[in-house]
């Protein structure tokens, strides 16, 4: 899941549907594209990017007029995808995050060791931020595969990106699917709070968005079939 630049939110849902949102939720429609839809990420106002881990592709998909404008055909499986800086991070494995162009050409290829797949976490700042649900732990390494930090407190099942985002401060926001809560992590990875737990009505969170420039965002859970909205406020 991920919110778009105009404020509309784009859910991949299982078993591949692609349904596009209105700002405040409610289903504008399913947009038809063919296959079975992974992970999301906005390129530009138009476009977006959805990874295809059984055909081993990245493809690109005008929401306008609801075609597929470019394919990127890869070497392994592909899972998670995040677009910065004019370039993907894409989920390989469970062993490589590799940045590409818009081409598909490679420019930089990050060894990580998770027992997962590599189907969330986010990329910017030259960092890369992602979950190991099995290592129940999050970690940030640097674009050489070097461990900066590793966040591994009180968390039980760390879904991740788009289980995981990030805000323009860098604190880092995980939905947390078993414990029902969402935890906020500081940029460093030091310091951490629980920001929505069960009592306040989370309900399985798996994905977690953060609308751009703005103190808001949306959970949905692991099928696509509840979704809340949130807000953040400094206290």
């Amino acid at each position: 899941m991920i919110c778009l630049m105009d404020g509309r939110v784009i859910i991949s849902q299982s078993p591949g549907k692609v349904n596009l949102l209105t700002p405040d939720g409610k289903l504008e429609k399913q947009l038809t594209i063919s296959g079975k839809a992974r992970s999301v990420t906005q390129i530009n106002q138009d476009t977006i990017a959805i990874t295809y881990p059984n055909e081993r592709a990245v493809k690109m998909f005008n929401m306008e007029k609801e075609t597929v404008t470019k394919v990127i055909k890869l070497d392994k499986v592909c899972w998670g995808l995040s677009f910065s800086n004019n370039s993907f991070a894409v989920g390989l494995d469970n062993d490589e995050i590799r940045i590409i162009d818009l081409e598909g050409n490679t420019l930089k290829s990050i060894p990580v060791q998770s027992k997962t797949i590599l189907d969330f976490f986010v990329h910017c700042n030259d960092r890369v931020i992602y979950s190991d649900y099995t290592d129940k732990a999050v970690y940030c390494v640097d674009e050489s595969g070097t461990h900066i930090w590793k966040y591994k407190q009180d968390l039980s099942f760390p879904a991740g990106l788009h289980g995981l985002c990030t805000d323009s401060y860098g604190n880092i926001f995980v939905a947390d699917y078993v414990s029902n809560r969402i935890i906020v992590i500081s940029k460093d990875g030091k310091d951490s709070k629980v920001l929505i737990s069960e009592k306040d009505g989370s309900k399985n969170p798996w994905c977690i968005c953060f609308k751009r420039n703005e103190s808001s965002g949306f959970i949905c859970d692991g099928r696509g079939t509840y979704l809340a909205k949130f807000n953040v406020s400094c206290r």
